[in-house]
């Protein structure tokens, strides 16, 4: 895995500057220690920052075709890279180098766009075409792998990471309210938009073009969402048996690389399948890395040491606690590059640091699963609510929402009437196209109220649901409540939070490329197909998906309910003596500088927090209480304490430098 960066000339005539260049590269450098590299012409300045995993020698980019005229700088990997490169030399193709790389850039030559669809993989990736004069982006089919741009003062500027766009320093560093407000609804933004003004990030599953200052953007993948018709006709148990060949090659596909590979292992069902998959079909000898937590209430290591235990790996493990996960708070802020409304992120970054410890570049895991086959609770509430719908009278299908949050409803004081207030639902309500997600977005959206009043003012009547409401497939209101589930919890949470601050941002900040089988498109195509019964029966979750680790993960993994992944906040930022920087960023005088949120609210808000006993626990005002700090320190980090002019220009081992292009 790599970062990558690149100026555009569009009006702007002024020369490319190489030292603008390599202090981009210097700034993402985390991306990808091994190796550097630019190519410069007139029109256009490409960088590339190396993680070194396939065709270790002789694979620095940027990577041309044989005749120089195609130039890639690429961040990423495609998995069936053998097999492509094998056609293309069929086709003629010749090649260099052993990397993937630049089978990408003569399957481009050969195809052009249409070479994305036959890429399976993780990737972002811009080519610079010589004849054409056009720069041609592209992001993989899920956006595992992140791509921004920005258009400014007559150029085109494009990075793997949005820190390194500011390098430019005609590009503004501010805060887009409507973007804030989208993620204190959504928990992030929405594609293409991103948390700053005027920069924005290329959506899964597409292609741009950039040419004589005109911009073409084109999907080359969907997610696909099958009516009853085109659904599997076959057997459960010939879907299982499909299903697990088809993650089993999956899984292979992911083990290629030319330095050793691990996996993570939290103990749960989809880490555990993949780990079991590897290491009773590739790798006997698999080195595995989980985290244990402080918290007893955050802990899966019981599970975790049973599945070691069953496979025999060498395994790792990373206890996480408060002061750790307080301590590296802002850095993975820094990383992450959006206010953050957990504290989640901040395991995964220090579980990164234990593998790279280790020597390992490169682990798979489970992420992917639970929104193909249906484990969130989120599915099966929506579920349980539009049974309810149906006879909103009933007294008795409520309680069925009991067996989905027991935690929440453990209590005398939210019984009966608690739930139904909260969860309460109308024939009408089955009508409205964010039926499944509603309850969580309208309570997240509740901590609006602790913006300022300036910033509440400049909305205006702005509605983030209703943007996104008219970003919609026209058939969605046909679809089953599942698959409309599905589509908002991918195209919403999966991509712009789960696989960035959840996974490349806080693995990459150590230089740590993650995999994940489950997203490979074929099995997402695969999981689409099945029937919703299949996926969720009755109220228990990714039935098939249990069918199929049998055998595989002991009985008890696989028959553990889903446990939610969570980190500790109160105990966090107020459970000890030291709160170092949070009592800086959450000061009246510090809130009021930076203008986002009323000092008075959020004063209120703290203090309910210094006073309450360590059985305080209110999700939605924890929510809150972090995304006011992780904007305050988004704030510190990129508007008023950039590093600029500070980072220093790396010195490239490889540079192309082209006098008239």
């Amino acid at each position: 895995m790599c970062g990558i960066v690149g100026i555009l000339n569009l009006e702007n005539q002024s020369p490319i500057s190489e030292d603008l260049l390599t202090r981009m590269i210097g700034i993402i450098r985390h991306r990808g220690p091994d190796e550097t590299g630019i190519y410069v012409n007139s029109r256009v300045g490409l960088g590339h920052a190396r993680l070194s995993i396939i065709g270790l020698k002789g694979g620095g980019q940027p990577i041309s075709n044989e005749d120089g005229t195609l130039w890639i700088v690429y961040n990423g990997e495609v998995f069936n890279y053998v097999e492509l490169k094998e056609e293309l030399i069929r086709k003629g193709h010749r090649f260099s180098t052993q990397t993937d790389t630049e089978v990408i850039v003569h399957l481009y030559e050969e195809l052009g766009p249409k070479c994305l669809e036959k890429m399976n993989g993780q990737f972002a990736l811009a080519i610079w075409d010589t004849r054409k004069k056009e720069l041609f982006l592209a992001r993989d089919r899920v956006g595992i792998r992140p791509l921004f741009y920005a258009r400014t003062n007559g150029r085109f500027t494009f990075a793997s990471e949005i820190k390194a766009i500011f390098m430019e320093p005609g590009i503004k560093r501010e805060i887009d309210p409507e973007s804030l407000y989208q993620v204190f609804t959504f928990w992030t933004t929405l594609t293409p938009r991103t948390i700053f003004k005027g920069i924005y990030e290329l959506p899964p599953g597409c292609f741009m073009t950039v040419k004589e200052g005109e911009f073409t953007q084109k999907a080359f993948w969907t997610l696909p969402v099958y009516p009853p018709e085109d659904r599997w006709q076959g057997s459960l148990e010939q879907a299982r048996d499909e299903l697990k060949a088809l993650l089993v090659d999956a899984t292979r596909l992911r083990l290629r690389a030319d330095v050793p590979v691990g996996a993570y292992m939290s103990g749960g069902l989809d880490s555990s399948l993949i780990t079991a998959i590897i290491s009773k079909n590739f790798n006997n000898r698999l080195r595995t890395f989980s985290m244990s937590f402080q918290e007893k209430d955050f802990d899966e290591s019981e599970y975790q040491e049973e599945m070691q235990k069953a496979l025999g790996t060498e395994h790792r493990q990373i206890l996480i606690n408060n002061d750790l996960i307080r301590e590296s708070f802002p850095d993975v802020v820094w990383h992450c590059e959006i206010p953050l409304l957990r504290t989640a992120p901040v395991p995964l970054y220090l579980l990164s640091g234990l593998v790279r410890e280790n020597q390992f570049k490169v682990v798979l895991t489970g992420e992917g699963s639970d929104e193909i086959f249906g484990g969130y609770n989120i599915y099966r509430e929506a579920k349980v609510r539009h049974f309810w719908g149906q006879k909103p009278e009933s007294k008795i299908r409520p309680l069925l929402l009991r067996g989905l949050y027991p935690y929440i409803f453990k209590g005398a004081a939210r019984g009966s009437s608690f739930l139904e207030r909260f969860f309460s639902v109308t024939p009408e309500d089955l009508h409205d196209p964010f039926f499944s997600h509603k309850i969580r977005w309208e309570n997240s959206r509740k901590n609006v109220t602790f913006f300022s009043g300036d910033l509440l003012a400049g909305f205006n009547g702005y509605n983030p649901t209703a943007v996104l409401a008219g970003r919609l497939p026209s058939q969605f209101m046909t679809w089953d409540t599942l698959s409309k589930a599905q589509y908002l919890e991918m195209n919403v949470f999966l991509s712009n939070y789960l696989l960035s601050s959840q996974g490349d941002r806080v693995a990459m900040a150590h230089s740590l490329e993650i995999r994940l089988p489950f997203l490979d498109y074929r099995v997402i195509d695969f999981a689409f197909r099945l029937p919703a019964r299949w996926k969720i029966k009755g109220l228990k979750e990714k039935y098939i998906l249990k069918e199929t680790s049998e055998g595989l993960v002991t009985d008890r993994v696989k028959a553990r309910p889903k446990q939610p992944y969570r980190a500790p906040i109160r105990e966090v930022f107020f459970g000890g003596k030291d709160r170092d920087y949070v009592d800086h960023f959450l000061s009246e005088e510090s809130v009021k500088r930076a203008g986002y949120f009323d000092p008075k609210k959020v004063g209120l808000l703290i203090s309910k927090y210094k006073k309450a006993d360590a059985s305080f626990s209110n999700e939605f005002q924890n929510m809150a209480l972090v995304g006011i700090l992780s904007t305050q320190i988004l704030h510190d980090r990129f508007i008023v304490n950039f590093p600029g002019r500070d980072i220093p220009a790396v010195v490239p081992d490889k540079v192309i430098r082209i006098r008239q292009d």
